[in-house]
């Protein structure tokens, strides 16, 4: 099942959009097998990634909702608003998420996965104790921004001595968009995103959506995944992490990104806590080892 929600968001001067698709069927969710939404990165991606989460219908009977957050994908782009902080915030997309599970009739009962960026909005939206909030999943997420550029620095380290003095000259002179920046960001990519080569169609497409819209990525995000200069460089959730309240599987992998010590806040403070890490993953096991990760997934959520 396809279909759009109408999303009021004033100063806009229109009525915005959210996109989304339904695997599976929302009618026969049980307390046991409840819909799982699935939050894209970026912010500023798309869906299509997380695509292999759909494994889940089939192999635990549990519906998979997604959709494309607002300003990319399917969903209204805004470009206009490229650079205004003060509209692309977590309490937007925190908005368009609620009216996702009102407009589905799944607010009282859903599992949620965010991914990367999803992950933070999912811990942000579950420290607000959603009631019908069952089980979250944050995937190779971090729990502060600043711990994310300081693993993502420690990893540059590693990278060729010629590709890193690349990425430091273009930061440096303000040339993120030239096409050297671009290729010295994808020899990191390629060891720390996704490690399969070539990449998936579905990956590979996602990333593009950021070539095709940029306002949310570079407004909230920044050139880069470790070159950050937009609204996110100041985020975290440290504060906030015990007021998650739901039983949450935390996942990243050995190569990833998101590296433990972005993650570990997040074990630390919530109560009701486990940690996965994929041995052979980085950013997106989805990808890398996907019958491992359905596995740990559906067990995760199905499990009493």
């Amino acid at each position: 099942m396809e279909g759009e929600v109408e999303f009021i968001i004033p100063g806009t001067g229109q009525v915005c959009k959210t996109w989304y698709k339904v695997f599976g069927d929302l009618t026969t969710a049980t307390s046991s097998r409840r819909p799982l939404v699935g939050l894209h990165g970026g912010p500023g991606v798309i869906h299509k990634y997380l695509l292999p989460l759909v494994d889940l219908v089939h192999s635990y009977s549990i519906p998979v909702v997604l959709y494309d957050q607002l300003g990319n994908g399917n969903s209204t782009h805004l470009p206009e608003k490229n650079g205004d902080t003060s509209f692309w915030t977590e309490e937007l997309f925190i908005r368009q998420l609620e009216g996702l599970l009102v407009h589905l009739g799944i607010q009282d009962s859903f599992d949620v996965l965010g991914h990367s960026w999803g992950g933070m909005l999912g811990a942000r939206f579950a420290t607000t104790r959603p009631s019908g909030l069952r089980r979250l999943v944050i995937s190779n997420s971090p729990a502060s921004m600043t711990l994310w550029v300081e693993a993502a620095n420690r990893l540059r380290l590693r990278l060729p001595p010629d590709v890193q003095a690349t990425l430091n000259k273009h930061e440096a002179d303000g040339t993120t968009s030239s096409k050297e920046y671009t290729d010295a960001v994808n020899v990191f990519y390629a060891r720390h995103v996704c490690r399969i080569d070539p990449m998936p169609t579905d990956m590979v497409e996602t990333l593009q959506a950021i070539e095709t819209d940029p306002t949310v990525y570079m407004t909230m995000n920044g050139p880069s995944e470790f070159h950050i200069t937009g609204s996110l460089k100041t985020w975290s959730i440290l504060d906030d992490i015990r007021k998650i309240e739901v039983p949450t599987l935390l996942l990243n992998g050995h190569y990833d990104e998101a590296q433990d010590s972005v993650v570990l806040p997040y074990f630390n403070g919530i109560s009701k806590v486990k940690w996965f890490t994929f041995a052979n993953s980085s950013h997106t096991p989805q990808f890398e080892e996907r019958e491992l990760l359905i596995q740990r997934v559906g067990d995760f959520l199905v499990s009493e």
